[in-house]
């Protein structure tokens, strides 16, 4: 990519937001095609989903429908500071690699949501069974049980601060790329 190109692509930035959407929805699918495996008790009884015969199979439909609805707010944020950084000249190219770092923040923040909610449960049992809805006596049971209500906490706070992370990264990189390159003659 020639950062020099002073050619305006205001279609690439509907394809950059169509990606930032997309990979949301694949990373809420996928943290609840682990989280649908490790406590389907969790998803009954905090979405109260006792009808449902396949609670994997909801909770990673769920996860995706979710991912895509925090993707939208991510990637009008991310979509937007880019353009106006680049001035409408960044590809989908440039945008892929601050996608994935903010993809790497929330896949982060939503194993140490887990991790942490683990670690209360199992410090705190009472507690923890007396503050969250539906809590399983059983130690094991509750670890799981905390880990995805944990984990899914973890990943929304790691959605907020990726969509700083990313446009920041994005700004420097692009102006650190911009500086370095001569001007056109």
């Amino acid at each position: 990519m020639d950062i020099n190109d002073d050619r305006a692509r205001p279609g690439y930035l509907v394809i950059i937001a169509l990606m930032g959407i997309g990979a949301a929805g694949v990373l809420g699918g996928l943290t609840n095609v682990v989280n649908g495996a490790v406590s389907p008790l969790y998803f009954r009884n905090i979405l109260r989903w006792h009808h449902i015969d396949n609670i994997w199979r909801a909770a990673v439909a769920q996860g995706l429908f979710e991912g895509l609805i925090y993707g939208v707010i991510f990637s009008a944020v991310f979509t937007l500071v880019v353009g106006q950084v680049t001035k409408l000249r960044a590809t989908p190219r440039f945008a892929v690699r601050h996608l994935l770092l903010a993809g790497g923040v929330v896949l982060g923040a939503w194993c140490i949501g887990g991790l942490a909610a683990v670690g209360l449960a199992m410090l705190s049992p009472d507690f923890y069974r007396n503050t969250f809805i539906g809590v399983p006596s059983e130690p094991a049971e509750m670890a799981k049980y905390a880990w995805v209500g944990g984990s899914i906490w973890g990943a929304l706070a790691g959605g907020m601060l990726a969509a700083i992370i990313a446009p920041v990264a994005a700004t420097a990189d692009w102006r650190r790329r911009h500086a370095a390159q001569p001007a056109p003659s």
